[in-house]
C-alpha cells in the first residue's frame, strides 16, 4: 500500500490541487489559432470546453441563452429559484441585498416555496426557443420524476448531482435511483456528479451515462470541507477518474467524457485540469462576475438551502465584465479570470499540444511555489490592498 504513516498503522497517500502543480512547455509550440479546444457529450458538440454551473446566482435561462450563442454550455437548476418563483429577479435580489449575518437564513426562507413543475417545463422552451443546446439538473431524488417534464419540453441533456453520487446507496427511507434504468428510460444523454475516486467513476460509468463530474468541495461557494471534511483535491480527483474513464472505454468502447467541476479561478487552473485528464471544466465564480449572471456579483452554494446542515456561503465576487469578454476577451484584467478560451488556446500552442485529449500527455511538476517565486512586487502590492 502506497502512501505516507500519519500515525501508527495508519497511511494516507499525497493528493494535489492546482496550486501544487505547474505544467512543463513542450520541445514544439504550436500556433494558438490551430489547436482545437472541442468537447463532446453524446451527438451534442461544443466549441468551448466550459460549463457553467448550476447555481441560481450563475445561470437562469437568459445567462443560458447567451452562454449557448457563444459556444458554451450552462446548467440549470431545476430545484432552483427559477423553477419556484414565476417572477425568480425579485427573490434573487432578495438574496443579494440581505445582511451577511442574514443569508443563509435568507436562502433557507426562499427556498422553501414549493417546485412548480409547471415553471420546469415554461424555462425549458424559453431556451430551446433560442435554438441553443439546453442542460438542466436536479438531485437523484427527483430524477425520475423531472427526467420527464424536461425531456417532453425539449432538454437536451440531464444531469443529475449530488454532493456526493455512487451507485450503491443505502437508505431505511428512500429508494434509490437506478441509473441504468433511468439512462435506459431517457433518449437524452445523462450526465452525474461527483465522485472523487477511480472505483466509483468507473462504476457510475458501468450504469450507461454520457458524462461524469468530478469533484466534492472545491467550489468558492461551497462549504462541504469545511463541514463534512471530505473531499479530493482537484488535480488528483481529475487524474483518478480519468484513468477509470480510459480503462472503461479500453474494456466497453465507449467514451465517458469527464468535467472537473469547481476549484478553478483562472484559465491556469482549466488548463491544469485538462493536463489532468478533463474533456470540460465546470465553473461558477468566474461566470457569477459576467455582467449578464443573475446574481448581480453574488453567487451561493447549491447546498445553502438545506435545512438541516448547510454546506454553502454567498459569495461576493463582483461585476467585471461580459460573459464574452470572459470566454473571449479582450480581457481588461490582468487576474487570469477573462478570455478563458484564449488562455487554454496559448497554454497548449506552448505545450506544443493540438487538442485535449492530447493535453493528457503534457508533463506534470509539483510546484508549490509557482504562483509565488520571483513574484515579491506582486505580493506586496497585494497585501497594499491595491
Amino acid at each position: 500500500m502506497g502512501g505516507f504513516y500519519i500515525g501508527r498503522e495508519r497511511r494516507a497517500r499525497k493528493a494535489y490541487g492546482f496550486d501544487d502543480v505547474a505544467l512543463v512547455p513542450g520541445q514544439k509550440t504550436l500556433d494558438p489559432n490551430d489547436v482545437a479546444i472541442s468537447w463532446k457529450i453524446g451527438d451534442l458538440t461544443f466549441p468551448v470546453p466550459i460549463l457553467a454551473s448550476a447555481m441560481d446566482g450563475v445561470v437562469d435561462t437568459r445567462f443560458a441563452i447567451q452562454m449557448g450563442k457563444l459556444g458554451g454550455l450552462a446548467v440549470l437548476n431545476l430545484e432552483g429559484i427559477q423553477t419556484r418563483y414565476d417572477n425568480p429577479a425579485k427573490a434573487i435580489e432578495e438574496i443579494v441585498y440581505s445582511p451577511s449575518q442574514k443569508s443563509v437564513e435568507t436562502i433557507q426562507r426562499i427556498y422553501r416555496t414549493p417546485i412548480k413543475e409547471e415553471l420546469i417545463e415554461k424555462r425549458i422552451k424559453e431556451m430551446k426557443k433560442a435554438k441553443i443546446p439546453v442542460a438542466v439538473s436536479c438531485i437523484p431524488q427527483r430524477a425520475a420524476r423531472f427526467a420527464s417534464i424536461a425531456e417532453e419540453a425539449g432538454a437536451d441533456i440531464f444531469v443529475v448531482q449530488a454532493t456526493v453520487v455512487t451507485t450503491e446507496y443505502l437508505s431505511s427511507k428512500g429508494k434509490k435511483l437506478d441509473l441504468s434504468k433511468f439512462c435506459r428510460q431517457l433518449s437524452i444523454p445523462v450526465m452525474v456528479g461527483n465522485c472523487v475516486t477511480y472505483e466509483t467513476a468507473y462504476s457510475l460509468m458501468q450504469t450507461g451515462i454520457a458524462a461524469l463530474l468530478v469533484g466534492v468541495g472545491p467550489g468558492a461557494a461551497c462549504t462541504t470541507r469545511e463541514v463534512l471534511g471530505v473531499g479530493v483535491p482537484q488535480v488528483t480527483t481529475t487524474i483518478d477518474t480519468s484513468a477509470a474513464r480510459d480503462d472503461y472505454f479500453k474494456k466497453s468502447g465507449r467514451y465517458i467524457t469527464i468535467i472537473t467541476d469547481g476549484g478553478m479561478r483562472t484559465g491556469g487552473d482549466i488548463c491544469k485540469a485538462l493536463a489532468s485528464g478533463a474533456d470540460a471544466v465546470m465553473i461558477g465564480s468566474a461566470f457569477a462576475r459576467a455582467n449578464e449572471a443573475p446574481g448581480k456579483g453574488y453567487h451561493w452554494g447549491m447546498a445553502t438551502s438545506d435545512e438541516n446542515l448547510p454546506r454553502g456561503a454567498r459569495v461576493a465576487v463582483g461585476t467585471t465584465g461580459t460573459l464574452k469578454e470572459i470566454l473571449y476577451g479582450p480581457a481588461k484584467l490582468d487576474d487570469g479570470s477573462q478570455n478563458l478560451t484564449w488562455a487554454i488556446r496559448t497554454c497548449m500552442g506552448y505545450c506544443g499540444i493540438s487538442n485535449i485529449k492530447e493535453m493528457r500527455e503534457v508533463e506534470m511538476v509539483i510546484a508549490p511555489a509557482i504562483k509565488s517565486e520571483g513574484k515579491f512586487f506582486q505580493e506586496a502590492q497585494r497585501l497594499r490592498g491595491k
